[in-house]
């Protein structure tokens, strides 16, 4: 059974993009397989919260990507052979269980000097600074900190979408074509808020990654503390 998506908040992503994120991960969790039948549009749509009008254009964005089949009096047929490159293609945690659909609370942006700590990225001696709560689901499963060089260009605040890389592709033009991870665990920074399952201080789970777009130099660097016990880091291998 498909599991309902955080509720839509003011910068989230249209609904049915939304609903067809949520399948795509879940196919690639595996907790959808090839050949499987989806229920019936109207439970779907029902379960979801949504209208069968918003979740037949979800459908049907997965049926042009190859992940669905949809066969007239029949039914909606999982065919995970199809591309499963999405919004959150780079997004690499999950559920215990698998999939969850990815979004973001932003709690600040900052415009700031780069902090000594940070690795070398980009070439300007600022970034833009975002720090975010995220979600899996309705499940709060991290923190997070992101460092945008300041020469990649001005972010409109109020415009930022639960996807960063959606923000710089709208807003900036600016393509993230791969990204290095080193994963391992820190202590939880003080700055994280009390919506965090686990306080300042605690051991969790912990991502670095630089990410790049078309030039040679990274040009962003992120770190994450996430919860082990909600959530997972997973990289398939095609």
């Amino acid at each position: 059974m498909l599991l309902t998506p955080k509720p839509q908040s003011p910068h989230a992503l249209p609904i049915y993009v939304q609903i067809a994120e949520l399948i795509t991960r879940n196919i690639v969790a595996g907790r959808l397989i090839d050949g499987q039948r989806l229920p019936p549009e109207r439970e779907m749509a029902s379960d979801l919260g949504v209208s069968v009008g918003t979740l037949r254009k979800s459908l049907q964005a997965l049926a042009e990507k190859g992940l669905l089949e949809r066969i007239h009096g029949s039914g909606n047929y999982v065919r995970a052979g199809g591309d499963t490159g999405s919004v959150y293609a780079m997004f690499r945690l999950e559920l215990l269980d698998g999939g969850g659909l990815p979004s973001a609370d932003v709690l600040n942006t900052v415009f700031m000097m780069k902090p000594a700590d940070l690795p070398a990225f980009g070439t300007s001696e600022a970034a833009t600074r975002f720090r975010r709560i995220r979600y899996l689901n309705d499940v709060v499963i991290a923190a997070e900190e992101i460092w945008l060089d300041g020469n990649a260009g001005k972010i409109d605040e109020t415009a930022i979408s639960e996807s960063l890389y959606v923000t710089y592709r709208e807003q900036l033009g600016l393509l993230i074509s791969r990204a290095q991870d080193r994963v391992g665990i820190a202590s939880v920074p003080s700055w994280v808020p009390e919506v965090f399952s686990l306080p300042p201080g605690a051991t969790s789970g912990y991502i670095e990654r630089l990410t790049w777009s078309e030039a040679e130099a990274p040009i962003e660097f992120s770190r994450t503390w996430f919860d082990a016990d909600r959530a997972v880091y997973v990289q398939r291998m095609k």
